[in-house]
């Protein structure tokens, strides 16, 4: 049994190395040494070359046939925390109001947390020393964390997460206020229903038919119907704008714009798109053929060409951005560090086997033949969590608070930190040794337990700021900044609690 005063120093240590090297990036990033420039090229250095090297460096050592019953528990839990945190703010968002530009941004940031640098950080520290087994230990953490690192970047690129954030700004924009009576509207619908409930238990508990309540509550009901739709009357007089945003992340260009209509999903403005060239090839076709008559044949294509452009052209699109998002460097580097891992012909290329022994004719060295790769990729790799880390702390200093507390969604920004920061770790941790007494996860596998529970603790990543800026259209991510400066000031405290609690209940 460790002591409480172990504990805590298990707990604290890992997060003092965090708070450096985010607090140097929060540094230099004030001090104008360290560019907007220069944090997107490191970012890029980062995803492509070092996080790729650092993964490949610990995955194929580290993991093995044994440990892969382990990933079906990785990507449950992974699932699990994600419609946690998307259902939350969901409800958050209906409870309390937020902003219209924010409407879909707030599923994000409930939905999507930090899986990269912070837990590379702090749970490789925890795991490399006692009571953990040391070096092999950190490393299996690194193999175990890359699967939720693969599943939180397939839903959010390639499965389309990243749209959500695009749709805030699609459609015209709502006043706050109107957004605020909206949400007091909502509050109070479920307010009537809750009561409508009680008091039909205590009509039938004292014997009435509850006529007099029934009709008190279809006039509360009544009321509360009528003042949702005074609020939308003045929501749909407001104009619809046409709003220009930057072309998706996938597209070639960044710069070109992309008009998008109020209002319009998608699959309607690709319809809307095909349907203008055929009207306008048709026009054209008029003015420059003698004849200004067309068969019934010609007018039956151009009614069909739309819908035929219109599903083909969104099958493809998403088709195409999902391979895309596959591709990306680091998700194809961790899918082939797991199959080499789990084969022992291509394993043992790289490293030696467990007695020591070489499996092929070593090199010169007495390695194996391709030892050499792995000592880049470790050599690289050591730079990827301090300069992530960094990364992390000039983002948070290029946080803006847009305007006065007053003028913010107080609510929706303390219930959504409270529930991630607070609420969250503690069904984490329910959930984990839920899965553990029924046999889901392995009891005796302390590394994936520990990874599983600390998972439930990470603040919105701030990917998000950049995902919100080039949507946008203007370069900004207005209220985004509110609803993370809270969560990052409790991660602290939160990472504290949960890494020492987690240590008492495995050791």
């Amino acid at each position: 049994m460790v002591g409480v005063g172990a504990l805590i120093w298990l707990s604290v240590r890992p997060l003092l190395r965090l708070a450096i090297m985010t607090g140097s990036g929060f540094v230099v990033t004030r001090l104008d040494m360290f560019p907007p420039v220069a944090a997107r090229a490191a970012g890029q250095i980062m995803l492509t070359i070092l996080y790729p090297a650092l993964m490949f460096s610990k995955i194929v050592p580290a993991f093995g046939q044994e440990n892969l019953p382990a990933l079906g528990p990785l990507v449950l839990v992974a699932i699990i925390y994600q419609a946690m945190g998307i259902l939350s703010a969901y409800v958050i968002r209906h409870l309390f109001w937020t902003p219209h530009r924010f409407r879909y941004g707030i599923l994000v940031a409930g939905g999507w947390g930090n899986v990269g640098d912070i837990p590379a950080a702090v749970i490789t520290a925890v795991t490399a020393s006692a009571p953990f087994t040391g070096p092999q230990d950190a490393n299996l953490s690194i193999a175990y964390i890359s699967a939720f690192i693969v599943y939180n970047m397939i839903t959010l690129f390639p499965c389309g997460g990243h749209h959500w954030v695009s749709r805030d700004f699609q459609g015209p924009d709502v006043e706050n206020d109107e957004m605020r009576r909206a949400a007091k509207i909502r509050r109070k619908k479920l307010l009537v229903g809750m009561g409508r409930v009680f008091r039909r238990r205590s009509a039938a508990k004292h014997g009435d038919d509850g006529g007099d309540l029934e009709r008190n509550w279809q006039k509360d009901k009544r009321e509360a119907l009528n003042g949702h739709t005074t609020a939308v009357g003045v929501q749909q007089r407001k104009p619809a704008p046409q709003i220009t945003v930057p072309a998706e992340r996938g597209s070639d260009d960044f710069n070109s714009p992309t008009t998008l209509r109020a209002e319009e999903s998608i699959a309607e403005e690709l319809h809307a798109s095909c349907a203008y060239s055929s009207t306008t090839s048709s026009q054209e076709a008029e003015k420059s053929s003698p004849s200004k008559h067309t068969t019934n044949q010609d007018q039956d294509t151009a009614a069909s060409s739309p819908e035929r452009c219109s599903t083909k052209s969104l099958i493809f699109s998403r088709i195409k951005a999902f391979i895309k998002g596959l591709l990306l460097p680091l998700s194809v580097v961790v899918l082939l560090s797991f199959l080499i891992s789990l084969i022992p012909a291509l394993k043992y290329l790289f490293v030696p086997t467990a007695d020591g022994s070489n499996r092929y004719p070593p090199a010169p060295d007495g390695q194996p033949p391709l030892a050499f790769i792995m000592d880049a990729a470790t050599f690289a790799g050591a730079g990827a969590v301090p300069l992530g880390l960094i990364c992390l702390g000039s983002a948070l200093a290029r946080l803006k608070m847009p305007g006065e507390w007053k003028e913010l969604p107080v609510a929706s920004i303390g219930w959504l930190a409270v529930v991630k920061m607070v609420v969250t770790p503690v069904l984490g941790v329910l959930i984990v040794q839920g899965l553990t007494g029924v046999g889901v996860i392995d009891r005796e596998d302390k590394v994936l337990r520990f990874v599983c529970i600390f998972y439930s603790c990470l603040p919105t990543f701030t990917t998000q700021v950049m995902l919100t800026q080039v949507y946008s259209g203007t370069g900004e991510a207005e209220y985004l900044p509110a609803y993370l400066i809270p969560q990052y000031a409790l991660m602290f405290l939160s990472l504290t609690a949960v890494t020492a609690y987690t240590l008492h209940i495995l050791f």
